[in-house]
């Protein structure tokens, strides 16, 4: 195992280390035997084939920083049937470091998010000295780092295991975003997204932590829920747990967003969570979310009560709850309402909801909560 000095250096939060998002490899002599411009022939080992594997499986995406001639590398790859596995690969004759930096930088990555391995010392301490909070592992220690906490999530969800297949199809919608010409609204339309919104069950509640754990800008209160707490809402029937899910053209956005929603207090109700994916801003989808609830309060007859705490990153949830009407403004139904979860700064933002119209820019799938029904569809 490489020390905890300089390479293999774990970031940790809490004393717990931080799971790596993106593993860079280096190819000669690290992914493959062999350098590639002098051997031609390089061959790389199942048990290596399999660390690609189980890394991906994991959610863990992965991507090149090597010098070498592009072409005849990215080839070999393919050859050895693993380049759908890499992102954003840096192939060529630069720093290390401007890469790895660089492919941080493109993922919207924390540094102390990514790793690098590589079997030249010397290759490793440029990237340390450059990007301090990457951390270095020596190619001798490949074959070990699946066992290694930090490339261990705590969870693997549906979403995880299809992470990278996710990304890919991000920088192919992004590609074509920018060779657009029209409107910004004909381009979502040509996207034909489809937004989801359904009950969680057993197989969604894992999906429902993460994006709690993993969505700050877009999370109204920065409550985290545990699996147990979840578990109790889905068996109370004063409570709706509620997935969003995101679909275009390209693929799949995956679990986008998540409400926590008390229905059980007679004349309102309370919006307890609101997450979202800060990926998907864009598409308007937070937007068309809340104009849904909004839409269904109106129908059921009831005021709406969205609980917020503001952080130092969530200003963008608060501009979107104002932006559909809600206000502090008192009312006589907050009385009906039970403690806020972390009630010393929560904010208990009150609407009285109108009929809203269907979104134009994407087709919505959604229940009934006014009649416990199953979903409907508009566009």
């Amino acid at each position: 195992m490489p020390s905890d000095s300089e390479e293999g250096k774990v970031a940790t939060v809490s004393g717990k280390p931080n799971v790596v998002k993106c593993l860079v490899w280096d190819l000669d002599n690290t992914l493959w035997s062999g350098t590639l411009l002098e051997d031609g022939d390089v061959k790389m080992t199942e048990a290596v084939r399999d660390v690609i594997v189980e890394l991906d499986s994991r959610g863990i995406l992965q991507s090149v920083s090597s010098k070498n001639d592009h072409d005849q590398a990215w080839a070999r790859l393919e050859e050895l049937g693993v380049a759908e596995y890499f992102v954003l690969p840096h192939i060529g004759w630069g720093r290390k470091s401007d890469a790895v930096l660089g492919i941080a930088e493109q993922l919207k990555f924390a540094q102390n998010t990514i790793a690098f391995v590589d079997d030249q010392p010397a290759e490793r301490a440029e990237v340390s000295f450059h990007a301090p909070e990457v951390r270095c592992y020596d190619a001798v220690d490949v074959l070990s780092l699946p066992d290694r906490p930090e490339f261990s999530p705590q969870t693997v969800t549906v979403d995880s295991r299809r992470r990278r297949e996710m990304y890919q199809a991000g920088f192919r919608r992004s590609a074509e975003q920018e060779s657009f010409n029209g409107p910004d609204e004909d381009f979502l339309r040509s996207l034909e997204l489809e937004l989801r919104i359904g009950r969680a069950g057993e197989e969604e509640l894992s999906r429902v932590e993460e994006l709690t754990l993993r969505t700050s800008q877009m999370n109204a209160t920065g409550v985290h829920y545990s699996d147990a707490t979840l578990r109790g809402f889905l068996a109370d029937p004063d409570h709706e747990v509620l997935v969003a899910t995101l679909t275009d053209r390209f693929g799949t956005h995956g679990a986008i967003g998540v409400m926590l929603l008390e229905t059980g207090n007679g004349s309102v109700w309370n919006l307890k969570l609101l997450a979202t994916s800060c990926r998907v801003v864009s598409f308007g989808v937070g937007t068309a979310i809340l104009n849904w609830l909004t839409d269904q309060s109106a129908r059921a007859g009831v005021h709406l009560v969205a609980d917020f705490r503001r952080t130092d990153r969530n200003r963008m949830m608060e501009v979107a709850y104002r932006f559909a009407g809600f206000t502090g403004e008192p009312c006589d139904c907050l009385a009906a309402l039970g403690t806020a979860a972390g009630a010393e700064d929560v904010q208990r933002l009150h609407l009285v909801p109108t009929p809203r119209e269907a979104p134009t820019t994407l087709t919505l799938t959604a229940p009934d909560l006014t009649t416990g029904s199953g979903p409907r569809s508009t566009s």
